[in-house]
């Protein structure tokens, strides 16, 4: 990080889309590229979360119009994952959640769903 004269930051590095279950470290265009070819799924959002010394991953998904989260689709998405990924990726949890934030650059921006997940599924 930069301070500049005028009182302006500047960010060195980047923040990319990387979790890191187990030491493992794994891209979210891995899972998205998995989940949102599903026509159940409208869109979604991978987050990591720490739990019990470990980072967890957890996946939000913004169901399509007339379709819910069964236990059924569950299961295909944990499938598709871990057939077309490693196991490793699939996630610990899955939730739904009504919309997926953006930023004003288009990009999915995950702090809001990861610091709002309670629940467990």
């Amino acid at each position: 990080m930069i301070l500049s004269l005028h009182g302006g930051i500047t960010m060195l590095g980047r923040s990319d889309a990387t979790l890191n279950p187990g030491g493992v470290r794994i891209g979210t265009a891995e899972i998205y590229r998995v989940v949102e070819n599903l026509e159940e799924v409208e869109d979604s959002v991978v987050v990591g979360q720490q739990f019990e010394g470990d980072e967890r991953v957890i996946l939000f998904v913004k169901m399509k119009s007339g379709f819910s989260l069964t236990e059924d689709l569950l299961k295909k998405i944990r499938t598709n994952i871990r057939q077309q990924c490693s196991p490793r990726h699939v996630p610990a949890v899955i939730l739904i959640t009504p919309d997926v934030p953006y930023t004003i650059n288009g990009r999915k921006w995950k702090w809001p769903s990861k610091n709002s997940f309670t629940g467990r599924r």
